[in-house]
């Protein structure tokens, strides 16, 4: 064991054994301390991640409600024009129809007029026609005496006629 002491690598050996026990209580809570922290930090980081994601999920689910509502309301709004299309398209039928009877009476109304007119004018050709032959009849038939005693007649029935 002399020898031991005698040997440089023993002291060696010795001073850096010396060294790392002096060395290695800092170093450890430096090493420990380091660790920690990046285990801190990258604890914080994994729980604002999870935050996040949290956060992400939310905001999906809500976007999601959302596109579900307006999808609802344009299927609503779609079935609305839908009716109201309907609506107006029979409305417009009715009044077509309405139109369509209105001037069929007018057409049917100018029609009887019309043919009221051609009545009332074929009547009056008539009656001048029946006049004139009545006239050259009572020309040729009557003479003046016989003329003067007619028209006389005719005059005094003349007022109870026109009651």
């Amino acid at each position: 064991m002399t020898h031991l002491f005698a040997d440089p690598e023993f002291w060696v050996l010795l001073a850096v054994v010396v060294f790392a026990a002096i060395v290695w209580k800092p170093m450890r809570s430096y090493v420990v301390g380091t660790l920690d922290e990046r285990a801190m930090r990258i604890r914080g980081e994994l729980d604002e991640a999870r935050k996040l994601r949290d956060e992400a999920e939310q905001l999906l689910s809500e976007y999601q409600r959302k596109q579900r509502e307006a999808a609802a309301e344009a299927e609503a709004i779609v079935a609305h024009a839908r009716q109201e299309t309907e609506r107006i398209a029979a409305q417009a039928a009715r009044d077509l129809q309405q139109s369509l009877e209105r001037r069929q009476r007018l057409a049917e109304e100018r029609i009887a007029q019309a043919e009221s007119k051609a009545v009332d004018e074929i009547r009056a050709a008539a009656v001048d026609v029946a006049i004139n032959a009545a006239r050259e009849v009572i020309i040729s038939d009557l003479d003046e005496r016989r003329g003067a005693a007619l028209l006389d007649t005719a005059i005094a029935s003349l007022p109870q006629r026109l009651r």
